[in-house]
């Protein structure tokens, strides 16, 4: 089944996230690989596709996992998670209907 993480930054978070970065590309180019991935990407603080220092205040992940359980543990075990820049994550089922 396929679970939307929406992940929300801690304030300044930017430097973290250009640390983790690289790590956290890492699993979601695993997921695009098995073709567990559905979308992914970052939210601009402000209305721009390069917010430059504003940077970001979350991302959205939308990734096919075998449980709820599965995708809390995948969302957990971020790179982001483990260096701060997420505050917090939610997972939740998606269910995809277009296109």
């Amino acid at each position: 089944m396929w679970y939307a993480l929406w992940c929300e930054d801690t304030p300044d978070s930017l430097s973290g996230r250009q640390a983790a970065r690289p790590a956290h590309l890492a699993r979601l180019n695993a997921l695009k690989d098995e073709g567990r991935l559905l979308l992914a990407g970052p939210l601009p603080a402000i209305d721009s596709p390069d917010p430059g220092p504003a940077g970001f205040t979350g991302s959205l992940v939308v990734a096919e996992f075998d449980s709820l359980v599965d995708a809390q543990a995948f969302a957990d075990s971020d790179p982001y998670v483990a260096a701060g820049v997420y505050a917090r994550v939610t997972v939740k089922p998606f269910k995809l209907t277009l296109p």
